[in-house]
């Protein structure tokens, strides 16, 4: 299983913290205008103070950050681990921004100005750029676009040094857990300590560390003793199965949606993602 930080060595590169660091409107229109370089009307958080979900078919989407102003909608995901994916979990995204848009009541044409945005600890598309900037745009006529108002951006923190702005270069250099001062840097950093300092937060996330420690520690301990019933190799194929159903219990149990879930498990048993999702259900 994945380590987890601890709660001291947080920085805002972590999704948990970086969730709770863009509840604080001044910090979180300031760090979408530093990116996307435009002007952020006043904020809505769908909930506040609380996680923000998305309902489909019944089923909890958990989005890192998901605000709106005036004529337009932010999604930011902190993303850490290249999964290979990242295209297909945008494409979803953006569905699950026009769903919840749709089932406000809204027509097509009422549907905002959506921004899917990945902030990368890595490159994502082996490019060596800073910033990944997708539209719909027509393959016959490149000048001509599709304008859906749709945006699909990732940005690669390992290329800061390639980011021609200024303040966008900076931020990104802070991300990606280089030593940066500025005025803004400055908010963030006094934000991040009030942050920590917050028991009840890091009750939250040591709660969460916790509860997925011990269904993987269950579910290996249920897989030694089938084990040993059924013989060495059928005892390590329970071991992975009690591990994941376990595991998959404690990230439902969170909220966690399922392409999250199914990355996560993928990556701490090896495994293919249609035999986990015999277990998602």
């Amino acid at each position: 299983m994945e380590k987890t930080q601890k709660w001291e060595d947080l920085t805002i590169s972590n999704d948990f913290l970086f969730s709770k660091l863009m509840r604080d409107e001044e910090i979180c229109k300031g760090i979408i205008e530093t990116l996307l370089h435009i002007k952020v009307g006043k904020i809505d958080y769908l909930e506040e103070q609380k996680s923000i979900d998305i309902i489909y078919d019944k089923k909890s989407i958990r989005l890192d950050v998901y605000v709106e102003d005036e004529d337009k909608i932010y999604n930011i995901e902190m993303q850490v681990t290249n999964r290979k994916e990242l295209a297909k979990r945008a494409r979803y995204y953006q569905a699950m921004i026009d769903l919840n848009t749709i089932e406000k009541g809204e027509t097509y044409n009422k549907l905002k100005e959506s921004y899917v945005i990945f902030i990368c600890t890595f490159d994502p598309f082996g490019k060596g750029l800073s910033k990944y900037s997708f539209e719909n745009v027509c393959k016959e006529d490149n000048s001509l676009k599709l304008e859906d108002k749709t945006h699909k951006i990732f940005f690669n923190t390992k290329a800061f040094n390639n980011e021609k702005d200024t303040d966008t270069k900076h931020l990104l250099k802070y991300i990606n857990g280089e030593d940066v001062h500025n005025d803004f840097i400055n908010k963030i950093n006094d934000k991040v300590r009030k942050i920590k300092s917050n028991e009840e937060w890091r009750r939250e996330y040591m709660t969460l560390d916790l509860k997925l420690k011990e269904y993987f520690e269950d579910g290996m301990e249920e897989g030694i003793k089938e084990g040993i019933k059924e013989g060495i190799k059928e005892g390590i194929k329970q071991e992975k199965i009690n591990g994941m159903i376990k595991q998959i219990r404690a990230l439902k149990e969170f909220g966690i949606e399922d392409i999250k879930i199914i990355a996560k498990i993928k990556e701490d048993y090896n495994v293919e993602e249609e035999e986990i999702k015999k277990y998602l259900k």
